[in-house]
């Protein structure tokens, strides 16, 4: 992420212009930052739950995925998602920096979901 980088350049530079207080809550705004982020993108699914928790069947190939319910079809190829986020909940699809969608865990059996670790270890990255 650059926004922590920024953040330790313009607490230095606000620390060099003596701007102390400014300077140090950046610097630890930057330490903070990379671990506020996952954990409010977690946070925000988990809210989101019960509202698209309805019976929903669930498809997945070696080409991507297919989810039906009675409102919505959709259909997901994995060379869309530029990044993977595997949590103990879900699985965190980004296209570019962007959260797109996820996959709960609670749907597959632990023989699924370590199939699926498997697939998805080419987009999940640090």
């Amino acid at each position: 992420m650059l926004f922590p980088a920024f953040l330790v350049v313009s607490g230095i530079v606000f620390l060099l212009l003596d701007l102390y207080s400014v300077g140090i809550g950046m610097l630890v705004a930057a330490v903070v930052v990379p671990f506020v982020v996952p954990w409010s993108l977690r946070r925000a699914v988990r809210k989101q739950v019960p509202h698209i928790c309805v019976p929903t069947t669930l498809h997945v190939t070696d080409e991507g995925y297919e989810t039906r319910s009675a409102q919505l079809t959709m259909e997901l190829r994995w060379s869309l998602f530029s990044r993977v986020i595997p949590t103990p909940e879900f699985w965190l699809f980004f296209i570019n920096k962007q959260a797109s969608g996820f996959l709960p865990r609670s749907a597959f059996t632990p023989e699924q979901q370590a199939q699926l670790d498997a697939r998805l270890s080419a987009l999940t990255k640090p």
